[in-house]
């Protein structure tokens, strides 16, 4: 019986939270950086919140490929509902928050670079568009730190309270 994860779905698990980090990292020194530096920092947030997008897509095929190592000792039903209902939230996050960003840079009309490319203007830019769909994307990403936190605190709950090994089935090593 397996009892971890894939390989390559805790790397892309340990990945995608890495570059989670580096996305809200970047909007929130964009402010501290002197004035030239702001569009390398608000590039940087855009490519690394398309890295999570790419990477949540990966994740979504290998979960579907791979199905989830079972909890031992078992979780109570609403348990595993919640647990369920966040890892769900968390990939619509992930999946939405890009979409939206990618919008609203469009929605803009200022020019931007996806991975060193200028991306060409596509989308007539539409100042109450781009306010509604930032303010939406800034709304989700802040909903984000809850989601992240929650997820956080179920997994050291798990493991250090309850002593079942939903961590240890995405922790690194053998």
């Amino acid at each position: 019986m397996v009892v971890r994860f894939a390989k390559s779905q805790i790397v892309l698990h340990w990945l995608t939270l890495l570059m989670v980090i580096l996305t809200y990292a970047a909007m929130l020194l964009k402010d501290s950086v002197p004035d030239d530096n702001i569009a390398l920092v608000k590039d940087l947030h855009f490519n690394f919140g398309i890295s999570v997008f790419v990477l949540m897509f990966i994740r979504l095929g290998l979960r579907h490929s791979n199905p989830s190592p079972p909890i031992t000792p078992p979780l109570a039903q609403w348990q595993a509902l919640g647990s369920k209902v966040f890892h769900w939230l968390l990939y619509l996050l992930f999946l939405s928050l890009p979409v939206l960003g990618f919008l609203t840079l469009a929605y803009g009309g200022k020019t931007w670079m996806l991975l060193g490319w200028q991306v060409p203007q596509w989308i007539t830019p539409d100042p109450v568009m781009r306010s509604w769909l930032r303010t939406i994307h800034e709304t989700l990403a802040n909903t984000g730190y809850f989601i992240i936190g929650a997820h956080v605190l179920a997994a050291l709950y798990h493991h250090y309270f309850r002593r079942d090994d939903t961590l240890r089935r995405m922790m690194p090593g053998k």
